[in-house]
């Protein structure tokens, strides 16, 4: 805290306004937009960021080759409705960063389904 206050004490000082903090989410939605940063700011921190999963307090399973990314409707469902102990992120994704999430899983981590899904897909899925 004493280093944050003289960092701005010494902006001030030399009228120069202090650097602003990156973008986060803030509220009960997404800002993110492309899929790897989706995965990044919301997967990875109970997938891992190479996506291999974890065992600990809870389990959460690896995504690499992952046959069950290969229907592209299993993960759409998952990740808008949850599953066991993931949870329902559709009400706090928009259907396009749901598809882009979706499509970056599907064409990385040794899955190569390049079928893409559109944001039509995921209001099929929210009906």
């Amino acid at each position: 805290m004493t280093i944050l206050l003289q960092a701005l004490s010494a902006a001030s000082a030399q009228n120069v306004a202090p650097s602003s903090p990156p973008a986060l989410s803030s509220g009960y939605r997404f800002v993110e937009t492309g899929g790897e940063q989706l995965f990044a700011n919301v997967c990875q921190g109970c997938h891992m960021a190479d996506a291999r999963g974890a065992t600990g307090a809870g389990s959460y399973p690896s995504l690499v080759a992952d046959k069950n990314l290969e229907a592209a409707g299993y993960p759409l469902t998952i990740v808008v409705n949850g599953q066991r102990g993931m949870p329902a992120f559709g009400y706090m994704m928009s259907d396009d960063q749901v598809a882009a999430v979706v499509n970056y899983l599907r064409t990385h981590f040794g899955n190569d389904y390049r079928d893409a899904v559109a944001a039509e897909d995921v209001k099929q899925v929210r009906r």
